[in-house]
């Protein structure tokens, strides 16, 4: 790493959730092509707020995978130069109206008032986006382990979760699942 790829200053150390835990109030909904338009819109909203800033911008979650169920929240993932520096895209996605809901290392979460879009920033070269991703394209090709979660999404989403976070780590077991066999498969 040399001095130019390092942060500017320290990453906070706590995990931040502005507003506090949320229970997980959206069902799932059969996959909706206006998803992919939804994406395309935010990602012209992002792309021109931070048009002074160097970006990646990518749909990733289930609404970015086509037959598959999912909530009706749009995840977006956005790799800024220096995830601790935001003053280079913070204050300019807020003007955009998103609002931040988390602030933790190596993560920020903007969101839509209406909670119906969930920007994930990451600094350039983080692993998180990787696996984003992996598991993104994998879904996309592979009927089978598409199948599998949302099998596993459906007989989650009917429990009672009084924070949506606690939903999103059950699913984790099926995800590690799946990234390995798209692991294998790329090999």
């Amino acid at each position: 790493m040399t001095n130019t790829d390092k942060p500017r200053r320290p990453d906070v150390e706590t995990v931040e959730i502005i507003g506090g835990p949320e229970a997980l109030e959206a069902g799932l909904h059969d996959y909706n092509v206006r998803w992919a338009q939804d994406y395309r819109d935010h990602r012209r909203r992002i792309l021109d707020a931070l048009a002074a800033v160097d970006v990646d911008v990518e749909h990733i979650g289930s609404t970015s995978v086509p037959g598959l169920a999912a909530k009706p929240i749009v995840d977006i993932v956005v790799t800024v130069p220096d995830i601790t520096a935001e003053e280079d895209y913070l204050d300019e996605l807020l003007a955009a109206g998103y609002e931040l809901r988390v602030r933790e290392p190596r993560h920020r979460l903007v969101r839509t008032p209406a909670r119906d879009v969930h920007v994930h920033l990451y600094g350039r070269g983080d692993a998180s986006i990787d696996e984003y991703l992996l598991l993104r394209d994998h879904l996309r090709t592979d009927a089978n382990d598409r199948a599998l979660y949302e099998s596993v999404k459906r007989s989650l989403i009917g429990q009672p979760w009084d924070d949506m976070n606690d939903y999103a780590d059950a699913k984790n077991d099926v995800i590690l699942t799946i990234k390995a066999r798209a692991r294998a498969a790329r090999r």
